[in-house]
């Protein structure tokens, strides 16, 4: 193996790794997540890095692991020029992300575990989850393209939430490039009846508390505190998203034909950014992503309703504020610095997000003293974190981070190993409760499933990609 490592928590594989390569990888580790790296993420990173008019490096972030295409935690950006753009660098399911809602209400509050079930079960009520789930609006033709469009704009027009909102949500909710003429049919009949549900498999919903805090001055500003209760969303565009990233899979996989495009991997098929398919795509990605901004949008509508419900108080008056909203599969246009010059870049992050740090004008005015928050879930068992995006992370990593723990054992392996009521059992007695709307989904999702999250908040810490705010740690949790 050629990897060197340059640190203590930066590894490189150098051009001479694999014929073709334009540029070298970086990969965010330390010698624990070292050693449980699948070695397939290897050629994955330097098959990124053979495609045309990458810029920089080919990146894998601490929580890195096998994907389509591009490896879960890939990053690369591209010459808007003369670079490509891949569907298999943004996933099926686009902007898959997460969303925390911040409340004043405290642990203690939920200590009583008969309030905490009640609220569990208003939440289970009230939010749709599950495989196939539904949500519980009914939109018509013209009604799905104004959300494609419009993303949270269209959600708070309708009465879910206010313009407050927008203000915390990456792109404020919505990608303006958006444009539903480009998404089909079959998608847009796979998104209509699941707007406003959390879907399955590693999507959640979560009660969490501030467990620790790392970073008083950020935390501050963040508005968060010891002890104080949260509210976590993940979930991303459900079966509209996976349908536009394989419908456009397909048109690519002619595109790089076309254009005469080689490439090392079919699933990294690919299309100039500036060709008609590249352009199609990006209109339709930025509509898959403005549903799943509005899915979440519509959910935290929800979740507020059930907290009223329980607490027979306003949300406004318990300070249910969105802290932030960002995505962690989706490509964006942006600017940096290549070469110590200002570039337009097109930005993939698969399974990564945005960490833009200090002074930067797309992260809410509030914020920009201290950077972006970071959100990077745990498993149901363990953490989460709150970080801050950093200077660093602007130069090294085109601004950005984790986005989340990682699985190291596959769904089928790990129903083969545990049993969902057993890992149910255990929760419950380190005081996390847990509801699934499949039994199987827990076994899943257990704990073990995941790399530790422990590891990928220092690796991100101590590299200064990121940097610790607070720890969340679950009490109850929310599965499809």
């Amino acid at each position: 193996m050629e990897l060197k490592k340059i640190n203590e928590n930066v590894w490189e594989l150098p051009e001479t790794y694999k014929q073709g390569m334009k540029v070298k990888g970086n990969i965010y580790l330390n010698d624990e997540l070292y050693e449980g790296l699948q070695k397939d993420v290897f050629e994955q990173i330097a098959n990124v890095a053979c495609l045309p008019g990458i810029q920089k490096y080919s990146l894998a972030m601490p929580d890195c692991h096998y994907g389509y295409g591009f490896c879960i935690g890939g990053v690369a950006a591209f010459d808007e020029r003369y670079g490509v753009i891949s569907p298999g660098g943004v996933g099926f399911d686009i902007n898959c992300g997460v969303r925390l809602i911040k409340t004043n209400l405290s642990k203690k509050d939920v200590e009583d575990k008969t309030k905490l079930k009640e609220l569990l079960n208003e939440i289970f009520t009230n939010v749709p989850s599950g495989l196939g789930s539904k949500g519980k609006i009914r939109l018509d033709n013209n009604q799905i393209d104004t959300v494609l469009e419009e993303g949270v704009e269209w959600a708070i027009k309708e009465g879910y939430g206010t313009k407050k909102d927008l203000e915390r949500i990456e792109e404020n909710g919505r990608m303006k490039e958006a444009d539903a003429s480009f998404v089909s049919e079959s998608a847009k009949k796979r998104g209509k009846p699941q707007l406003g549900s959390l879907g399955s498999g590693n999507h959640f919903l979560e009660i969490q508390y501030v467990d620790e805090i790392f970073n008083e001055e950020t935390a501050k500003v963040y508005g968060v505190e010891k002890d104080q209760l949260m509210i976590m969303v993940h979930t991303g565009s459900r079966g509209l998203g996976h349908q536009i990233c394989a419908d456009y899979l397909r048109r690519m996989e002619n595109a790089t034909k076309k254009y005469n495009i080689k490439i090392p991997d079919r699933q990294l098929a690919c299309a100039p950014i500036n060709s008609e398919e590249g352009e199609a795509y990006f209109k339709a990605m930025s509509c898959g992503a403005n549903y799943a901004w509005a899915n979440r949008q519509l959910i935290t509508h929800w979740v507020r309703e059930a907290f009223e419900k329980v607490f027979k108080n306003s949300y406004e008056n318990m300070g249910m504020e969105i802290v932030y909203d960002v995505a962690h599969n989706i490509a964006k246009k942006e600017t940096h610095i290549v070469d110590g010059k200002e570039k337009s870049v097109i930005v993939h992050r698969k399974g990564a997000t945005r960490a833009f740090g200090p002074n930067h004008s797309e992260i809410p005015e509030i914020y920009r003293p201290v950077g972006q928050p970071v959100i990077i879930p745990g498993d149901m068992g363990t953490a989460s974190y709150l970080l801050s995006g950093t200077e660093l992370a602007m130069e090294k990593t085109f601004g950005s981070t984790a986005h989340g723990a990682g699985r190291t054992l596959s769904r089928v392996k790990a129903l083969q190993m545990y049993k969902s009521s057993e890992v149910q059992e255990r929760l419950e007695k380190e005081g996390i409760l847990v509801m699934a709307d499949s039994k199987g989904v827990i076994a899943e999702e257990c704990p073990e499933a995941y790399k530790d999250i422990e590891a990928v908040a220092n690796v991100c810490d101590n590299s200064g990609i990121a940097l610790k705010v607070s720890r969340l740690k679950p009490l109850g949790v929310v599965k499809g």
